[in-house]
């Protein structure tokens, strides 16, 4: 007898969907089936009128602990993905100590331990941890960030020097590198500069950082993982420009993939005087044309994959009169579905692509496929009980995030996660969260399996060069 039925629902893989019933023993599925054929179970749960998809994973996460936890902790954080659908999240690393070697991360293991949800950890690569990212691919480092651009944690930006060497170390892991593909250098000359003016208005924000510094980032960050041979992945595209070198990019066989956000779906330069501060976030949010081209690609398959860049504060931390003030981001991870669903309920994408781009493909990218990423027989039993026909409200006071405070406030959408399974157990339920489940989410080491790594040019590594010197 398996542990759980859930029965009469419409199960929708990428390529297609049926109505079935999917049986779950312990923490994988077990059988897929025409209704009534898979015998019985020690619980049967009605989901008929409803569709059952893959649990979202999102790589692109901040729960903010150690250090921040008036903004987040691993318990809120993911207690909120779990509202929304996202069975797994990728955490970075800029806590407060940032994640820079195997100690740190250890520290960020131990605060995860009440997730409710499935987690991957990041590595920090930046200028002065060089020698620690071994010891980071040892401890269980499921990928690594590197901040091309200054961002929340104001964690210096590497040389391209660091970088490069940086490459060199995680290509022979196989593991991807993500990137916060601005130019440091070039933004902090344009702020230093529009502070100096006196120029504080939140429009400025997008002065201070205008397209070309993710356009040279995203060129640059190719260039290397080329002569490397590593993988890499751009963080939260948010203009038209960066999808040029990331196409090229892919033409010439680099292994890149790349993300967007819904807040360069949905909003534009036209809402900076409705929100204010409230809309900083780097990358900025920029304009209509951007909006419009990030669409298509998201469309094409040129950008592979839906991510939140979840990122809470408080109110008073993002509510200022001067934009450089404002803390960066906002949160994310319970709002991304309900929008995207809406999107797919007016029509502009089918519930399919949308397996594709917030399960499947993340899935396939950094190493989860084919446990995570789809609903099939010995797959984990991650899963989103779809009610397409649920409209619902956007209001930051009901977020279970502690950051109260969201661009999409007032937005209506239509579709909604009303249960969600992490490994076979519901973490919510008739869109409330399961009591007891924190501590059920994993760490996902032991499934992760990159393909081979096929480092290049290793010849000329520093790697390489110091230990002949050092034989010669």
């Amino acid at each position: 007898m398996t542990d759980l039925i859930l029965k009469g629902g419409t199960v929708v893989h990428e390529s297609g969907r049926e109505l079935a019933d999917i049986a779950i023993t312990g923490e994988l599925i077990s059988g897929i089936g025409a209704p009534g054929t898979l015998g019985d179970a020690c619980e049967v749960v009605d989901v008929c009128g409803h569709h059952l998809i893959p649990g979202g994973i999102d790589m692109h996460v901040h729960f903010r602990e150690p250090g921040y936890t008036h903004k987040e902790d691993w318990g809120t954080g993911t207690q909120a993905a779990a509202m929304g659908g996202v069975t797994t999240v990728f955490e970075m690393p800029n806590t407060n100590p940032p994640t820079r070697s195997a100690t740190e991360l250890r520290q960020k293991q131990d605060c995860a331990k009440k997730a409710c949800v499935d987690f991957g950890l990041y590595g920090l690569l930046a200028e002065d941890n060089i020698d620690e990212i071994p010891g980071l691919i040892t401890a269980g480092a499921n990928a690594f960030k590197c901040f091309m651009g200054n961002t929340f944690g104001n964690l210096p930006s590497p040389s391209t020097g660091a970088m490069l060497e940086g490459f060199e170390l995680i290509a022979a892991s196989g593991l991807r590198i993500s990137l916060h593909a601005e130019t440091a250098s070039i933004m902090a000359w344009r702020q230093a500069k529009l502070v100096a003016a006196g120029l504080n208005a939140p429009l400025h924000h997008i002065a201070a950082r205008p397209e070309v510094v993710a356009i040279e980032a995203v060129a640059r960050a190719a260039i290397l993982a080329e002569w490397t041979g590593a993988r890499i992945h751009v963080l939260h595209i948010s203009s038209a420009g960066e999808l040029r070198p990331l196409a090229e990019a892919k033409v010439r066989g680099v292994d890149v993939t790349g993300e967007t956000c819904p807040c360069y779906l949905f909003l534009d330069s036209r809402d900076y005087d409705r929100l204010g501060s409230i809309i900083r976030v780097n990358p900025p949010v920029r304009e209509e044309k951007d909006s419009k081209a990030i669409w298509e690609a998201l469309q094409s398959g040129v950008i592979d994959m839906i991510a939140t860049d979840h990122a809470p504060h408080t109110p008073e931390e993002k509510q200022k009169d001067i934009i450089w003030q404002a803390d960066c981001g906002f949160p994310g991870v319970e709002t991304q579905m309900p929008l995207m669903l809406s999107e797919v309920a007016a029509g502009r994408m089918t519930l399919e692509h949308y397996v594709r781009i917030s399960s499947a493909n993340p899935a396939r990218a950094f190493g989860l496929y084919p446990m995570k990423g789809r609903l099939a027989i010995g797959a984990h039993a991650d899963i989103a009980v779809l009610d397409m026909t649920r409209e619902e409200i956007v209001q930051a006071e009901r977020l279970h995030s502690r950051g109260k405070i969201t661009p999409f406030e007032g937005r209506k959408t239509a579709g909604a996660p009303v249960h969600t399974l992490v490994r076979g157990r519901f973490v919510q339920r008739d869109r409330k969260l399961v009591e007891g489940m924190a501590g059920h989410g994993k760490q996902v080491t032991s499934i992760q399996s990159m393909p081979e790594a096929k480092p290049q040019n290793t010849e000329m590594s520093m790697a390489h060069l110091l230990s002949a010197g050092a034989s010669a």
